[in-house]
């Protein structure tokens, strides 16, 4: 585990065991520990569980919904515990963000390459109203950006659709 304000709250410092929950929940089993790029690391990994999950439409609207409500709970909750806002460790809202992009169309490999990329330069760059969502109290600022970045990387696709039958 790398050192880090959250790891003492994986490690047991804390007695509260929702704690615990909350962060690895946040930090996708601890994803977020990685010492270069969390955020890229966590959508990554979100990729790869896209692509190898055979999720129906359905299934996917399913799990966006499981993933942000336990990211508004468990961000908020790693927010308050560590009086940090919006920690890089907190990889769970990469994880809604890129399933969101991924709503429409074939979850292939090369349409989940250019959504992760996509998202990545949405998420990093924060157009608006992204960078506004930011600043949402609790959990919902840490999640709100990406799901922002998740809905131009949507339409980014849907257009690609549109003008180059690309999907």
């Amino acid at each position: 585990m790398r050192d880090s304000p959250a790891a003492p709250v994986l490690a047991g410092a804390s007695g509260r065991r929702g704690d615990r929950v909350a962060m690895l929940v946040a930090t996708v089993g601890g994803v977020g520990y990685a010492p270069v790029a969390p955020g890229t690391v966590g959508s990554a990994v979100a990729a790869v569980l896209l692509w190898l999950i055979p999720f129906s439409n359905v299934g996917l609207v399913f799990f966006l919904l499981a993933v942000t409500s336990a990211g508004l709970w468990a961000s908020h909750r790693v927010e308050r515990v560590l009086g940090v806002r919006d920690p890089g460790a907190i990889v769970i809202d990469e994880v809604a963000g890129l399933t969101l992009a991924l709503l429409a169309g074939p979850r292939t490999l090369p349409v989940i390459v250019v959504a992760f990329l996509l998202f990545r330069v949405f998420d990093v760059l924060k157009p608006f109203p992204a960078r506004a969502a930011e600043r949402l109290p609790g959990g919902a600022g840490a999640m709100a950006d990406d799901l922002v970045a998740g809905l131009y990387t949507l339409a980014a696709l849907l257009a690609l659709e549109a003008v180059a039958r690309w999907l």
